[in-house]
């Protein structure tokens, strides 16, 4: 039934380009009889390119993992204090936009800055093509502006990274073995009531593999605080540790054709995908240069375009 719902999604798209160009085309027609203005003309060639754009942009959209939900994990990196206020600036930012697509978004690990913002956090997102759209906003992120934090009120630059994997469903089978596997409890902070505090609910995973990427010995290390139960948090901890090998498996796959994203570079100078700019009003992609001059529409949550720009540019149909 997902496979005739897709198949029908795919005919449904192809019906409704097709119907809009030909009412372009009889528009043209009807223009030069002087039945309709040159503004309605105008009007239906939009719509058709509108509807174009929206289907090759689903198809840029068409593997497998696109269509899964998304771990988004946000680290602050160097610029101290600036870089952990940023942090959660790009957190709130995401958030926004989950809000403007609908969907479902939990925050499953988070760590408080030692004076003010985050020093990571790891949220999950569930919802149709989640992951498709947010794999463009794998990398390192670069803040310039008047910070707040600075006696001088001097320019200061400040960089945060920010890594997505698949968030796996049942559909897809990835195993673990049972004697790489550990775990640590500890009490939780932050939001969630006092209980957290008083109990030993956050759990801590380690997973000591043989990474299929590099074929050397590797470990994966991930805490998870979102429930008030430890074996709920230690059954999110599984699934979140299935979604990083998924991703791990996929990157071996793409090795051969595609280079590895820009996300796993140091966090600092010369490796960033996107720089925000506060002062001169301008937010630029540097791997799609797609740039605008509405930064608060950004800090908002509006990624759609940066998101359409970097698919159409660098994935594969």
């Amino acid at each position: 039934m997902r496979k005739v719902k897709e198949l029908k999604s795919w005919i449904e798209g192809y019906e409704t380009v097709k119907t809009a160009c030909e009412e372009l085309r009889l528009a043209c027609d009807f223009f030069r009889e002087g039945a309709l203005s040159e503004e309605e003309v105008d009007e239906a060639y939009r719509k058709a390119l509108r509807e174009t754009e929206a289907l090759e942009l689903k198809n840029m959209l068409s593997k497998e993992e696109d269509k899964l939900g998304a771990v988004l994990k946000i680290v602050a990196g160097a610029g101290g204090t600036e870089a952990q206020d940023w942090a959660e600036m790009l957190f709130r930012m995401y958030q926004r936009w989950c809000e403007r697509q609908g969907y479902k978004c939990e925050v499953t690990n988070y760590q408080e800055g030692d004076e003010a913002g985050i020093k990571t956090v790891t949220l999950q997102v569930e919802g149709e093509m989640a992951y498709g759209y947010l794999k463009s906003e794998n990398g390192v992120h670069r803040l310039v502006r008047v910070s707040p934090f600075n006696a001088q009120g001097k320019r200061m630059t400040s960089f945060t990274s920010v890594f997505v994997v698949p968030l796996i469903n049942d559909s897809i089978e990835i195993e673990i073995n049972p004697a790489g596997l550990s775990w640590d409890t500890f009490r939780s902070s932050g939001a969630g009531g006092q209980n957290v505090n008083k109990v030993e609910t956050g759990v801590r995973l380690h997973y000591k593999f043989i990474n299929p990427v590099t074929n050397q010995p590797d470990e994966i290390v991930i805490e998870n605080t979102e429930s008030r139960s430890q074996f709920g948090n230690k059954d999110n901890a599984l699934r979140l540790l299935k979604s990083q090998l998924y991703e791990l498996e996929l990157e071996k796959r793409r090795a051969e054709t595609a280079k590895v994203e820009a996300g796993k570079k140091k966090i600092e100078w010369g490796s960033q995908i996107r720089s925000y700019v506060f002062d001169d009003r301008r937010v630029k992609d540097h791997r799609s240069n797609y740039q605008t001059s509405n930064v608060q529409a950004v800090m908002d949550g509006d990624l759609d375009a940066f998101i359409k720009a970097y698919l159409m540019q660098f994935s594969e149909s």
